[in-house]
């Protein structure tokens, strides 16, 4: 968990979460980058970024159906910097997104808290409203 953490700018470890920030936004298109704010989607790939990956602008249900961009990892062979989706349902649609961060740690960005914070695989559990994890999706690299 800490090398992945160590390595991030602090304007990372400061964004406070604003759920109108989101990929495709007028809002981002118009103020691009986080210091205005993020929700979950848009600071996940902000991070995955750079690191040098180039996630694709998806909301949470196009990015559990892409196939171009990412693929589906099994939880067993999970690393850092995959994608991993939590909701209430099974559904992606709505779905939170977060980056895993270490063996049992996903960096994320959510209303709750406000600012990035690092949550334990039970921590997203014991909420409803993430109590499904629907699975993970690496980036793919650009071909």
């Amino acid at each position: 968990m800490e090398p992945l953490l160590s390595r991030l700018p602090a304007e990372f470890r400061s964004v406070r979460y604003d759920g109108s920030r989101f990929p495709g936004a007028a809002s981002v298109a118009a103020r691009p980058g986080l210091g205005p704010g993020a929700n979950c989607q848009l600071y996940a790939y902000e991070v995955l970024r750079h690191f040098g990956l180039r996630p694709p602008d998806l909301r949470s249900s196009e990015l559990w159906e892409d196939t171009e961009s990412t693929a589906r990892v099994p939880l067993a062979d999970l690393r850092p910097l995959d994608l991993l989706l939590y909701n209430a349902t099974d559904r992606a649609y709505g779905a939170h997104v977060g980056v895993r961060a270490g063996e049992d740690a996903v960096l994320h960005l959510c209303a709750e808290v406000g600012r990035p914070a690092v949550w334990r695989p039970e921590d997203f559990a014991a909420r409803e409203r993430y109590g499904v994890l629907l699975g993970a999706k690496r980036v793919l690299p650009v071909r």
